[in-house]
C-alpha cells in the first residue's frame, strides 16, 4: 500500500521552507510501485464496462501534433478528427482537447469554435525550455492572447535536479500568472528526472506553486508516460488533495499508442487517486497515434470485426 502523505504544507515559500518539506515527503518504495504497476495492469475489464471505459478515454484524449512541420492545414484536419472522430458514428465522443504549438493556437481556435472543445499550447520555450525568462513568459501570454485554455509549461530540470527548488518554483507562479483563466499543466519530463523520489517531489513542487495539472513528460525524451512514474503521480495529487482540498489533474503522456494502454492508466486512476479523477477534467492523456486504435477497438465490440487500416484517418 502507498505510504501516506505526512509531510506539511510549508507556509512561507523559501528555498528552506521548500527544501525542508520536499525532502519531509515520504520516499518511494521503486520496487512495490513498480509492483503495484504491474499487478493493476493485469487487472481485466468486462466487455460492457470495456466499452464505457473506451469512451472515456477517447473524451480524455489530448489529440496532439508537436512536430516542426506542422502546417495550418494539418492542424485544421487534426481540429476536425478531435470533434469528429468517426465520421461514421456520431456517438463516438469528442476528445479532450487540441494540443499545439503557440503559433498554431489561433489555427486551432478558429477550426474548434463551437465544438465546445479546448486548445492546449505547449509553451515556454518546449521541449527543452532553456530560454529567458522573459521568453517563456512572452511565449505563455501569446498563446492564451491567441485563445489557448490550457497552458503545458515545461520545468526548468536543470534548476530541480540541482536542488534550485525555489527558483522553479518562482516559473512556476509566474507562468501561472501569465496564463489569466486558462489552466495550467505543468511538465516534469520524467524521464531526466531519474528516480521515482524526484518524480513525487517535482509533482508536489508543481502542486504547491499552483500548478492545475501534473504531466509527465514532453514526449521527447525516453522514456516517458511509464506506468510506475504515472502511479507515483496519482498518489501525488490524491495526497494533495486530502492536505489542502484541492484536486489537480494527471496526464500522462508520450507511448500511450493502444486502446490496452490507455485502459491500464484508466485502472491505475481508479484504484489510486480513486473514480473522482475518471474525468476529462482531472486525467487526460496526451497521445496522437492512440486515438485510431481506440476506435479500432470500439468497432470491434460493436460489430464484431476490426476496420481495416486504412479506415480512420492518419495523424
Amino acid at each position: 500500500m502507498p505510504v501516506p502523505h505526512t509531510a506539511s504544507v510549508p507556509e512561507a515559500t523559501t528555498d528552506r521552507a521548500l527544501r525542508a518539506y520536499l525532502h519531509g515527503l515520504p520516499g518511494v518504495d521503486e520496487v512495490g510501485a513498480r509492483a503495484r504497476a504491474q499487478d493493476l495492469s493485469t487487472r481485466s475489464i468486462k466487455t460492457t464496462a470495456k466499452a464505457r471505459a473506451i469512451d472515456l478515454a477517447v473524451s480524455m484524449v489530448d489529440l496532439t501534433t508537436l512536430e516542426g512541420a506542422d502546417t495550418p492545414g494539418k492542424v485544421r484536419a487534426l481540429c476536425a478528427k478531435a470533434a469528429l472522430p468517426d465520421p461514421t458514428d456520431r456517438t463516438v465522443p469528442h476528445v479532450g482537447a487540441v494540443c499545439v504549438y503557440p503559433d498554431m493556437v489561433a489555427v486551432a481556435v478558429e477550426a474548434l469554435r463551437g465544438t465546445g472543445i479546448g486548445v492546449a499550447s505547449v509553451a515556454t520555450a518546449f521541449p527543452a525550455g532553456r530560454a529567458p525568462m522573459e521568453v517563456k513568459l512572452a511565449d505563455t501570454r501569446r498563446a492564451v492572447a491567441d485563445g489557448a485554455s490550457e497552458i503545458d509549461m515545461v520545468i526548468d530540470r536543470g534548476a530541480f535536479l540541482s536542488g534550485d527548488y525555489l527558483k522553479v518554483h518562482e516559473e512556476i507562479v509566474a507562468v501561472k500568472e501569465a496564463c489569466g483563466d486558462a489552466h495550467l499543466k505543468v511538465i516534469l519530463e520524467t524521464g531526466e528526472l531519474v528516480t521515482l523520489d524526484n518524480v513525487r517531489r517535482a509533482s508536489h513542487l508543481a502542486m504547491r506553486a499552483g500548478g492545475d495539472f501534473v504531466k509527465t513528460s514532453t514526449g521527447k525524451v525516453s522514456p516517458a508516460a511509464t506506468l510506475p512514474v504515472t502511479l507515483v503521480m496519482l498518489e501525488a495529487v490524491r495526497d494533495h488533495h486530502a492536505a489542502t482540498g484541492r484536486r489537480v489533474g494527471v496526464k500522462p503522456a508520450g507511448g500511450i499508442r493502444t486502446t490496452k494502454d490507455a485502459l491500464r492508466n484508466l485502472v491505475l486512476v481508479n484504484e489510486t487517486a480513486g473514480p473522482e479523477w475518471l474525468t476529462p477534467d482531472l486525467f487526460r492523456i496526451g497521445a496522437s497515434s492512440l486515438l485510431n486504435d481506440l476506435l479500432m477497438q470500439r468497432t470491434r465490440l460493436s460489430t464484431g470485426t476490426y476496420p481495416g487500416p486504412d479506415y480512420y484517418t492518419q495523424d
